[in-house]
This record gives structure tokens, C-alpha cells and sequence, in this order.
């Protein structure tokens, strides 16, 4: 129902944000530490997700639209509603959450309060292609050029690489570690297996 508010910072706790859009006060549940860059009375906009209940209308917020579909994709995981996957957010930033999930990393997920073996591995299970769509999807990465034709190794394995860097720039690898990993990583698999290429390269 809504993609955004913009509107000025009413007030803001931990978990907590205020936005007064026109005059209309919207109160969000919003991750514990997320970067808003803004303080009271300055100009903000939030990325939302409107949940419905019976009893409440609860809306929830977030710095940037690859945080919140992140969220809405921790939703559809079998076992977790808006409080828990809130707290996955809380507890492991957007980049760290990804990464954990690209790489199988269940330590990380269960360090996160509130999340047990279980949850985890469920996470793990659910969203490990959805995982690395987000991350390629994010922060431009399908925007940068290709190589072209006729130089190099072939379209679809320089299409694999370049997705495998997008991704790990997403979840925050500088550009030029990011190609050294795919680069290592493409000497030890197949690199036309997209998700494979990545977990390797953030096992490292």
C-alpha cells in the first residue's frame, strides 16, 4: 500500500520513528541502529511495509528499498512474522545478513537474538536464491558496462563474473577485492555457477 513516506523526523528511539508526513504522524518500527541519516525536523525519507492485522495496522521502516525488500523476503520464510525478521535486521545490517546467507553461515545466524538453529537454517534454506538476486540487484550492480564481444572469455562466463562482482560490492567489498575473490574463486569452480562462484568468493 505504501512504497515510502517522506515527511520530517518527529522523533526517533531505537526501534522506533515518528515521520510527520502533512501534518499526519506515522509511527514505524524501525531496526535497532539503522542509518537514518537525519535528526528531529529534518527532511526524511522511509522505505515502508504495511502489515495487517485484526486488531492493528503496523507499518515498518527502513533507510533504503534493498533493506526493506530484504525484510519482505525474511517474511516469507516459514516460522518468521515481522517481529523476528525485524530483529534479524536489528541484529545483522543488510550487507552482513547477506553475506551470511550467501555463504551458508549458521554461526552468524544464530548469534543474532532471538534466532535458533532452526530459524536459521530455515532462513538459510529459503532465501539462498533470493539472497543472491538481492545482492546482484542492489547498489547498481546491473547497471555497470559489460565486456564486450570479441574480447576476453566468452558473453555468458564474463556475465557470470560481472554478476559475481556486483554481488560482493553489494555486501560491501570494494570493487577491487571483490574482482580478486571472483577471480580466486573462478580458478576453483565452475564459474557459470552464478551462486557457487559467490559463496566461494565470500569464504575466501
Amino acid at each position: 500500500m505504501y512504497e515510502y513516506l517522506e515527511g520530517l523526523v518527529a522523533s526517533r528511539g531505537a526501534a522506533r520513528l515518528v515521520l510527520d508526513v502533512g501534518g499526519v504522524g506515522y509511527e514505524l518500527a524501525v531496526p535497532v541502529g539503522a542509518s537514518f541519516a537525519a535528526s528531529n525536523g529534518a527532511a526524511l525519507r522511509v522505505w515502508t511495509h504495511l502489515v495487517v492485522r485484526e486488531d492493528a495496522h503496523l507499518l515498518y521502516g527502513f533507510p533504503d528499498a534493498g533493506t526493506r525488500d530484504l525484510f519482505r523476503a525474511l517474511l516469507t520464510v516459514s516460522g518468521v512474522g515481522p517481529r523476528v525478521a525485524l530483529g534479524v535486521l536489528s541484529g545483522l545490517p543488510r550487507e552482513e545478513l547477506l553475506a551470511a546467507i550467501l555463504a551458508g553461515d549458521l554461526a552468524r545466524l544464530t548469534a543474532v537474538r532471538g534466532v535458533g538453529k532452526k530459524t536459521a537454517e530455515q532462513i538459510l534454506l529459503d532465501l539462498r536464491d533470493k539472497a543472491l538476486r538481492l545482492a546482484a540487484a542492489s547498489d547498481g550492480a546491473d547497471e555497470r558496462p559489460r565486456p564486450r564481444s570479441g574480447d576476453g572469455p566468452p558473453l555468458d562466463l564474463r556475465a557470470s563474473l560481472e554478476d559475481a562482482v556486483g554481488a560482493l560490492i553489494s555486501i560491501g567489498f570494494s570493487e577491487k577485492d571483490a574482482r580478486r575473490q571472483v577471480e580466486r574463486a573462478a580458478r576453483q569452480v565452475d564459474p557459470r555457477d552464478l551462486e557457487l562462484l559467490v559463496r566461494t568468493a565470500i569464504q575466501g
